[in-house]
């Protein structure tokens, strides 16, 4: 129950300090003029990922790396089935995929998704072959650039007073980024010895569905706000970035163990996910009943983890 408790307690510290960290973030790249991609794309966009991020790191850090390909696989199936079902049904209406650019992210995410499964398949990722993950993330937000889906634009005027305010919140969100994924981690294991269960199979469920929150959040705002495609973008451009960059800079600290009950079952599921996400997408909607599909093969995958 104490390993519960700190794990819900981190858990919530990590969630937290990511979401300050971000707006912080925000706040001081358009006090420089910093272009909106920055701001959006690798402010933003890896602020909702930092959970995955840092706890991967220091997973591999500790000598549990299995953590992190099960948090990387269980955040994947987590946003495309589930998130994407809960926005489509939040929204209560289908979803028009209309943008050009949507079908490249498709891609993209196909892309990612064969490219993860070719360095874990074998049970051990190494950063001699995880940088190729880097390279096509390089590419991706190069395509983000050039085809105009995010615009490069600046401020008018750069503010007169630099936020020392947000400065600080950077520094103090920081240090709760570090020891909330620390302590994550470490609750995960132990919770994980006790019970007699690997730890890789409750970073599959448990921690990548809470690190998953933020993009829940992010994507609930956007669809109060009458932008159903912008959040669909936003699942697909976490997953990308999760199964490319979360991998490919953990691996740096040291090699990353891939366990065989990920590879023989969660890994097609999250490939599963990913071609029926992107056959499904093909009439340039998403339904309700699609929606509702997805939240159903979520809850089918927990239930057969859990048996």
């Amino acid at each position: 129950m104490i390993n519960v408790l700190i794990f819900i307690a981190a858990l919530s510290l990590l969630l937290l300090s990511a979401n300050f960290f971000t707006k912080a973030a925000e706040k001081i790249g358009a006090h420089f003029n910093l272009p909106q991609f920055v701001i959006g794309v690798f402010i933003v966009g890896i602020g909702t990922s930092l959970p995955e991020l840092v706890s991967g790191i220091l997973s591999v850090k500790l000598g549990t790396s299995e953590i992190l390909p099960g948090n990387i696989i269980g955040a994947n199936i987590s946003n495309l089935l589930l998130v994407t079902g809960l926005v489509v049904i939040i929204n209560k209406k289908e979803i028009n995929l209309g943008s050009a650019y949507i079908y490249i992210d498709l891609h993209f995410l196909i892309g990612s998704i064969l490219s993860f499964y070719i360095i874990a398949y074998d049970g051990i990722i190494t950063f001699s072959e995880a940088w190729v993950g880097l390279l096509i993330f390089l590419v991706y937000s190069f395509y983000l650039i050039k085809s105009g889906s995010i615009k490069i634009q600046s401020n008018e005027k750069v503010k007169e007073k630099f936020p020392f305010v947000s400065l600080l919140i950077l520094s103090i969100s920081s240090l709760g980024i570090y020891f909330g994924a620390e302590y994550t981690v470490k609750s995960v294991t132990e919770i994980a010895t006790l019970l007699f269960i690997p730890p890789s199979v409750i970073a599959l469920t448990v921690l990548s569905l809470g690190t998953t929150l933020p993009e829940i959040v992010v994507n609930i705002v956007a669809i109060k706000q009458g932008k159903g495609e912008m959040a669909i973008g936003n699942v697909l451009g976490s997953c990308i970035f999760n199964t490319l960059m979360v991998a490919g800079i953990s691996s740096m600290f040291g090699n990353i163990t891939v366990p065989n009950e990920l590879i023989s079952f969660a890994l097609p599921v999250m490939a599963g996910s990913g071609l029926l996400f992107y056959l499904l997408k093909q009439d340039k909607k998403l339904s309700v009943w699609e929606g509702i599909l997805f939240v159903l093969l979520y809850i089918l995958f927990l239930l057969k983890i859990a048996s």
